[in-house]
C-alpha cells in the first residue's frame, strides 16, 4: 500500500529539492564555473533534471538564486564577523579569512561576471549586496577611526579581497596556503 503524503510534506520535499539543487549548484559552479550542464548540477543535486527545471526554468533562473544564496551567506559572514568581533579590524579579518576558507572567490568569479548588472537591477539580489557594503562601510570606517586600519584602505578594496581566491600546490594542504596568504594579506592592511 502506498503512502499519501500530505501537502506539508510535499513543500517540505520540494523545498529540500530546491536547497539540495542551490547547494550543488554553488559547489559545481564554484569548480566549473557557470556555464557547466544543467544535468551535471542536477546529478550534483542527487535530483533528475525534470526536478531542476521543475524548480528553475532556466539557467538564468538557476544563478540568480544561487546568486541570492550567495549573497545572503555573505551578509550572514559579515554579521557574525561583525558581532563575535571585539574590533572591528578583527571583524574584518575573520570575514577575509571565512570567506577564504569557504572559497567564496571563485564561486563570485563564477557568477558575477554573469549577473553583474542583474544584481545592480533585481530588487531582492541588489538589497543583500547593499546590505553587505554597508557593514564593509561602517566596519573600514571604525577600524579607521581605530587606528589598527591602512588609511588608505576602502570597503571596495576589502570587497575585492573577499573574492580572493587561493592557489594551494599539489603538495600543500589548502588551509595551509590560506593561512600564509591571509597572513601576508592582513600584515599590509595594517597601518
Amino acid at each position: 500500500m502506498s503512502e499519501v503524503r500530505t501537502t506539508a510534506e510535499l513543500r517540505s520535499d520540494a523545498r529540500n529539492n530546491r536547497d539540495q539543487i542551490l547547494a550543488a549548484a554553488q559547489l559545481v559552479f564554484r569548480e566549473q564555473g557557470a556555464n557547466v550542464s544543467m544535468k551535471d548540477i542536477a546529478d550534483a543535486a542527487g535530483v533528475g533534471v525534470g526536478t531542476l527545471y521543475r524548480r528553475f526554468p532556466d539557467r538564468g533562473a538557476l544563478i540568480t538564486a544561487a546568486a541570492h544564496c550567495y549573497l545572503s551567506a555573505l551578509s550572514d559572514l559579515a554579521a557574525t564577523a561583525e558581532r563575535d568581533s571585539p574590533t572591528a579590524f578583527e571583524a574584518l579579518t575573520r570575514l577575509l579569512r571565512d570567506c577564504a576558507e569557504l572559497r567564496l572567490g571563485a564561486l563570485a568569479a563564477a557568477i558575477e561576471p554573469t549577473l553583474h548588472a542583474d544584481i545592480k537591477a533585481e530588487p531582492t539580489l541588489a538589497e543583500a549586496r547593499t546590505a553587505i557594503t554597508d557593514r564593509l562601510a561602517r566596519l573600514t570606517t571604525q577600524a579607521h577611526t581605530d587606528g589598527t586600519l591602512r588609511p588608505d584602505v576602502t570597503p571596495t578594496d576589502i570587497g575585492r579581497l573577499m573574492t580572493l581566491q587561493i592557489y594551494a600546490t599539489p603538495d600543500e594542504p589548502y588551509p595551509t596556503a590560506i593561512n600564509r596568504v591571509l597572513d601576508l594579506l592582513i600584515d599590509g592592511l595594517r597601518p
